[in-house]
């Protein structure tokens, strides 16, 4: 089963988030420990590291691109693996 990758809050007044760069693009393998994405917000940019092994199925927020904490921003899981509600949340995102 795909496992979201979601905005991550980075401190207590975090309510949302700017991808700044993906490290990987669609299809790529990622490992647990890899840095996935840089994000932005008004005070600081970090890199967020995978959680999880597999490949990384969608993004459904582009580089430079803003999504509220906690929201599904990408999807990883094994190849050809279908991603639950891709088709309504890709709209959604732009």
């Amino acid at each position: 089963m795909a496992t979201e990758v979601l905005m991550p809050k980075l401190g207590l007044t975090m309510t949302e988030g700017t991808i700044e760069e993906w490290k990987f693009k669609e299809g790529d393998t990622v490992k647990a420990g890899d840095v996935l994405f840089s994000v932005a917000t008004d005070k600081l940019t970090n890199d967020v590291e995978c959680d999880t092994d597999g490949t990384l199925l969608k993004i459904l927020l582009p580089e430079g691109e803003t999504a509220e904490c906690k929201s599904v921003i990408a999807w990883i899981g094994q190849p050809g693996e279908a991603v639950p509600g891709a088709e309504a949340a890709a709209p959604a995102a732009a």
